[in-house]
C-alpha cells in the first residue's frame, strides 16, 4: 500500500495546479528564495485540509452545499485578485533584486491562501488517504498523518524544483521587458481560468 501511496502521490504532486503555476511564477519574477518562500507557503496551506480530511471536517464540505459554495468562491475570488495583482504595476509578479527579502512573508502567505481557499484540497484528501489504510489497520488516524506529512515534503521538494528551474530562466525573461509583460498576462489569464474551473465546480 505504501509503494501504491507513493507512485500516486508523486503523480498528483507533480500535475500543473494553482500552487505549481504560483511557484513557477515567482521563480520567474523574483529568483530562487521567493520561489523556496511560496514552495513553503503552498505546502503549509496542505495542513489545514489535510487535517479536517482527517478529522473528519471535509464530510462537512462534502455533504453542505452552503459550506462548499462559501469555500470555493472565496476560492475563486482570491485567484481572480492574484489575476489582477499580477497585470497591475505592483502586483505579485513585479520583477525585483533576487536579494530584496522583505517580501519573503507575503509570498508565502499567498501561497498559503491559494491552497487554504481551496475546498476541493480537503475533499481530495477525504477520498485520497483512506484507501491507502488497510481494513484493521491499528491508529489508522496516525498512519493518515504520516501520509498526509510524506505528501507535503513531495508537495515541497517537487515545487523547490518547479521554482529553481524558472528562476533560471528568469535571466532570459526579465532582460526583455515585452517577455515579462506577455508573461505577467498568460500568468493572470491562467489564474483567471483556474478561478473559473473553481467557481464551476461542484461537490
Amino acid at each position: 500500500m505504501w509503494l501504491e501511496f507513493l507512485i500516486t502521490s508523486i503523480v498528483v504532486v507533480v500535475a500543473p495546479g494553482t500552487g505549481v503555476v504560483y511557484t513557477i511564477a515567482i521563480g520567474l519574477a523574483r529568483g530562487a528564495t521567493p520561489s523556496v518562500a511560496a514552495a513553503a507557503g503552498c505546502t503549509l496551506g496542505i495542513i489545514p485540509a489535510m487535517t479536517a480530511a482527517i478529522l473528519g471536517l471535509a464530510a462537512l464540505l462534502h455533504t453542505s452545499t452552503f459550506a462548499f459554495e462559501l469555500f470555493k468562491y472565496a476560492g475563486a475570488v482570491f485567484l481572480l485578485y492574484m489575476a489582477w495583482m499580477i497585470l497591475s504595476s505592483h502586483g505579485v509578479l513585479e520583477v525585483q533584486p533576487e536579494q530584496k527579502l522583505h517580501s519573503m512573508a507575503k509570498v508565502a502567505v499567498t501561497g498559503f491562501l491559494i491552497n487554504i481557499l481551496n475546498p476541493k484540497l480537503a475533499i481530495f484528501f477525504l477520498a485520497f488517504l483512506p484507501q491507502f489504510i488497510p481494513s484493521g489497520t491499528v491508529a489508522p488516524v496516525t498512519q493518515m498523518f504520516a501520509m498526509g506529512t510524506i505528501f507535503m515534503a513531495m508537495t515541497f521538494a517537487v515545487f523547490i524544483g518547479y521554482g529553481v528551474f524558472a528562476s533560471s530562466m528568469r535571466r532570459h525573461v526579465i532582460s526583455h521587458p515585452m517577455v515579462m509583460k506577455s508573461m505577467n498576462a498568460i500568468f493572470a489569464l491562467v489564474f483567471v481560468a483556474l478561478a473559473l474551473r473553481l467557481a464551476l465546480a461542484s461537490i
